[in-house]
Parts: structure tokens; sequence; C-alpha cells
């Protein structure tokens, strides 16, 4: 499982989004978010790819992650 993140653009404005890509590959990811990017992009909000990475599991708030980031 990866997750790709996005930089979303509104006139000055900007800020970022997560997506779950399920894929078998990095780059099997990185092309269907490109995909993504491609067919969402028919707006006033611009949306670019920033970054894909793999992981375990989505994020998920837990309460273990709380008290982990409670404890930092």
């Amino acid at each position: 499982m990866y997750m790709a993140e996005f930089k979303l653009r509104y006139g000055e404005m900007k800020w970022y989004v997560r997506r779950i890509v399920e894929a078998d590959s990095f780059d099997k990811a990185k092309e269907l978010a490109e995909h993504y990017v491609k067919a969402i992009n028919k707006g006033e909000v611009i949306w670019e790819l920033s970054d894909i990475f793999e992981v375990n599991k989505p994020l998920t708030i837990t309460e273990e992650l709380v008290e982990k980031l409670e404890k930092a």
C-alpha cells in the first residue's frame, strides 16, 4: 500500500492532502497518482503530485498514536 501526497493550490492559498494508493509497486502507485492528478485537475483548485511513500497501514488516529505524540 502506498500513500500519495498532493499539493493543492487555489489562488494564493495552498495546502496538502494525502490519499491511499492501492498498487503492487512504487512505479504503479506513482503512475496511478499522476493519472489521478490529470483527471481531477478540471476546476479552479490545482493539484500537484508532491510525494509517494510506502505505508504498512493507513494513517489512523488511535489512542496509541495520540499518547506517543503527547510524549514527544
